[in-house]
């Protein structure tokens, strides 16, 4: 990801406190080239280039290493790419908002867009043992709905093992982070304080939650 200095986020627990607040990410790798089962193609999935799926991530985090778990539908080919070629790249995107030039004190200037996202680079492995998935599955409850777990532990056998069966898992261990938050750093404490006001009108969170954002990055003018 390109990453001007003043846009770069040093700060490694600042970079998984953003992940696990914007946990539905983007993993993509690559797909075989000729190697795809003709079935697979039928399904619509490409032989050759990117792939990518939209799936929610838990956040494991330790002084030795990240760790990131979730699971696809086994009718997702993706599973079976990451298997022949583990190495991926797993996006987690938070708040974006366009920004007015009207923003800034002088008139020669150009509108831009702020924003703030995580690459994260790693080997994936994949999973469907049953107990290795429920594992998972109750990182990923214990994360998005503690109480939903009772409910689950509640379901019959039959039902859980069928629901597990049509899932597969995936665990990336990561080898490289990469964080940018594009928040007016480049700007003066007037100009930023400006674009903080004007964002944090609008009524769309991803909108305001850049002028959030900001705020907390202590960019503006702090005084006011």
């Amino acid at each position: 990801m390109y990453i001007p200095e003043h846009f770069r986020v040093h700060d490694h627990a600042e970079a998984i406190a953003f992940m696990r607040a914007n946990p539905f990410a983007i993993l993509i790798s690559s797909a075989p080239v000729s190697s795809t089962p003709a079935s697979l193609n039928d399904e619509g999935a490409n032989d050759e280039g990117p792939f990518a799926t939209h799936l929610p991530l838990f956040v494991l985090a330790t002084d030795e290493r990240v760790v990131l778990r979730g699971h696809v539908a086994k009718a997702n080919p993706h599973w079976r790419y990451l298997e022949q070629n583990p190495r991926c790249l797993t996006i987690f995107h938070g708040p974006h908002a366009y920004v007015s030039a009207s923003n800034y004190v002088t008139r020669e200037n150009v509108p831009t867009w702020n924003y703030g996202a995580v690459h994260v680079y790693g080997s994936a492995r994949t999973f469907a043992a049953p107990e290795e998935l429920q594992g998972m599955l109750h990182q990923l409850i214990g994360t998005f709905e503690p109480a939903y777990a009772e409910q689950w532990a509640s379901l019959s056998e039959a039902y859980r093992d069928r629901m597990l069966s049509h899932i597969v898992g995936i665990e990336i261990t990561v080898t490289k982070i990469e964080a940018k938050f594009k928040l007016s750093q480049n700007r003066t404490k007037e100009e930023q304080a400006n674009v903080i006001a004007s964002l944090a009108k609008a009524e769309d969170t991803a909108i305001s939650g850049v002028s959030r954002l900001m705020r907390e990055q202590c960019l503006g003018d702090t005084k006011k």
